[in-house]
């Protein structure tokens, strides 16, 4: 098991509060980015042309460390019942009570340096709330970050917000909007992380596998990153379930990518600025942070926008919002591994 408690900790510890602002300037990004997701909603919903009646609770406008009690839950709701799972299903390899105690602080520290990491990096989350009802899903917009970063970027401090705020909501509209995308991809995850929890026989023989693959464990990491070096010790059924999970996610974050650039010409007078500016944020040029995103999947990320987008804009132009929106009437409607690569093949196959 995870220490979920030390994971926590330790990320706080680790996690920078934040800049410093005026008292006063802090309470306006906050009124402005609670403003501006209410905004977005509305557009997003009309330019995706996905409505719901229910919007959901409010976004909630949250620090650092707020962000990182939301995603310790979030992590323990989905990896717990695989851990259990396997404990239970492995009695003859137990560990005893000491060794799982510093397995489990181990694993809490090493997620706790993840989480500071990303804690700083977050701009907003939907967080679609794993094993609670659908209510319970939220809309995070991390100010102390978004404040960092229109600073850093010296940009338009209400168009970026609005921006940041068009592609955060998008995501909300997708899971309000699709009654059965929230537990389609609650249903894939769960089984890909209780498969990746048994690979190649449990925890152990997953490091002795990569042990000995360790030439290519080591290219793979500089290569593909985390999904690159977990293919390593895969059965084909689990690298497809992977493959498929991230063409979904490259699907979810292409769309509100474009729905969000659709947006801005007409509400966000300097989106043009803001999208080229950020999307140098997205390419590192330092070697060591190049690398450490890598290890951390956030370069598998930028290729998800970058992919999915594609994808996306390729469809609209062929067939229309409305001919891409029929790609949300079931799980045999989304893109497959080598579809979210060859949209004329989807189109092909769901709009013969």
């Amino acid at each position: 098991m995870i220490d979920w408690k030390l994971a926590a900790n330790t990320a706080r510890t680790l996690t920078p509060p934040g800049p410093r602002v005026p008292l006063t300037e802090a309470k306006d990004a906050v009124a402005a980015l609670r403003s501006s997701a209410t905004r977005a909603h509305t557009l997003v919903a009309d330019t995706a042309r996905l409505h719901t009646d229910n919007e959901g609770p409010d976004a909630l406008i949250i620090d650092r460390g707020t962000w990182i009690e939301a995603n310790i839950n979030s992590l323990a709701e989905l990896l717990d019942p695989a851990l259990d799972t396997f404990t239970s299903h492995n009695g003859r390899r137990a560990m005893s009570p000491w060794a799982r105690s510093v397995s489990g602080k181990a694993a809490g520290t090493e997620m706790g340096g993840i989480l500071a990491v990303l804690a700083t990096r977050v701009l907003g989350q939907y967080i679609t709330a794993y094993g609670q009802p659908p209510e319970a899903a939220r809309l995070l917009l991390v100010a102390p970050n978004v404040v960092a970063t229109e600073k850093r970027l010296h940009l338009n401090p209400n168009d970026f917000r609005l921006w940041v705020c068009l592609h955060e909501e998008t995501h909300r509209v997708q899971f309000t909007a699709i009654p059965w995308l929230r537990d389609h991809m609650h249903n894939e995850q769960t089984i890909l992380v209780d498969k990746l929890t048994t690979a190649a026989g449990g925890p152990l023989e997953l490091v002795k596998a990569l042990a000995t693959r360790l030439p290519e464990a080591t290219h793979e990491i500089t290569q593909n990153g985390p999904v690159g070096i977990i293919n390593l010790v895969l059965d084909l059924d689990t690298r497809e379930r992977l493959d498929r999970l991230n063409a979904l996610m490259t699907l979810l974050e292409g769309h509100a990518d474009v729905v969000m650039d659709n947006v801005g010409p007409r509400h966000i007078p300097t989106v043009t600025t803001i999208r080229a500016r950020f999307d140098d944020r997205r390419t590192p040029t330092n070697p060591i942070d190049f690398l450490l995103r890598r290890l951390l999947g956030i370069e598998t990320k930028t290729a998800q926008y970058r992919d999915g987008a594609a994808f996306v804009r390729h469809i609209h132009e062929r067939i229309g919002i409305d001919g891409f929106n029929t790609i949300w009437t079931s799980p045999e409607t989304l893109p497959t591994p080598t579809e979210i690569h060859n949209p004329d093949i989807w189109i092909a196959r769901v709009q013969p």
